[in-house]
């Protein structure tokens, strides 16, 4: 198994698809965390201003010194998730694509411990890609976020644990779609297309017609998106508890503004994508053993 999992380290570092993916997941991370760190800051100005403070005593509310970058942290780390999704993708279906699956499969003792080595190598890759996105977003709302808005020591860390972990499922959910479909390009252009796309859509749709607020909470892109984004909504009392006075519209536009719409908890998201995860790989963990090589 150590030889296997060396061979697909040296496989992944002698492409351009680590660095060629990476570059524009940081670029993602950073650029939408810095925007939403900024509307998030000018919030924050509003929230602060004496007009709003002293209806918000009238209100029996205290709105302080807020953790404003927690609520678009979440966007730049989601948005920069997506390029280790695709990452995985090429694990299975890239060398099924490149033919390089049939020197793999009769190199190793079995099938079995192919996908068994590519499973703990791209774990590892995973945890890089998603340290990586948290850093370029966290930079994002430290350049435009007021100092005592910014997330505390704690959260910031809860923020790194769970991009990690995040991380790590988005690109075993890759590599589980790219064995199921076996093709890169349909896997990659579906799956962006459906993670930026077509989701989305449903969620505002659903919501917007039938006020269905749970459904970015059970469907892949928004599980895996909660993993981060429910920290954020759980800081302003939008997700896993229930804060007094806050109504289900205003928790689920928290929700939306964090970047977590429709989610429980940020540990209920990842139980959630981790099924997703399990369901995607096991199917192309079936449809690799009975697959034909040429």
């Amino acid at each position: 198994m150590g030889r296997l999992i060396t061979a697909e380290f040296r496989k992944t570092l002698t492409t351009k698809s680590w660095w060629g993916l990476m570059i524009p997941a940081v670029i993602f991370a950073f650029g939408f965390a810095l925007g939403w760190g900024a509307f998030a800051n000018e919030v924050g100005d509003v929230l602060s201003s004496r007009e709003t403070q002293l209806i918000a005593e009238a209100l029996g509310i205290s709105t302080g010194n807020l953790p404003m970058g927690l609520l678009a942290i979440g966007h730049g780390i989601n948005i920069g998730l997506t390029f280790p999704v695709i990452f995985g993708v090429f694990a299975l279906a890239g060398e099924y694509s490149k033919k390089t699956i049939t020197t793999t499969f009769l190199t190793a003792p079995n099938r079995v411990s192919v996908l068994s080595a590519k499973m703990v190598t791209y774990t590892i890759w995973g945890a890089v890609y998603g340290l990586v996105v948290a850093a370029a977003a966290s930079l994002g709302i430290v350049l435009t976020v007021d100092g005592s808005r910014l997330p505390t020591s704690g959260q910031w860390l809860g923020v790194l644990g769970a991009a990690i972990l995040a991380g790590i499922l988005a690109t075993l959910f890759g590599i589980g779609v790219g064995a199921v479909w076996n093709s890169v390009v349909g896997s990659v252009i579906t799956l962006t297309i459906y993670l930026l796309v077509v989701e989305n859509v449903l969620v505002l749709l659903f919501y917007g017609l039938w006020r269905v607020d749970w459904l970015g909470g059970v469907l892949p892109n928004g599980t895996m998106n909660g993993i981060v984004g429910a920290i954020g909504a759980q800081a302003f009392g939008a997700a896993g508890v229930k804060v007094p006075g806050l109504d289900e519209e205003a928790q689920w536009t928290l929700q939306y503004v964090a970047g977590a719409p429709g989610a429980f908890s940020w540990w209920a998201s990842a139980l959630v994508f981790l099924a997703w995860t399990a369901v995607f790989f096991a199917g192309g963990w079936v449809a690799n053993q009975r697959r034909d090589i040429t």
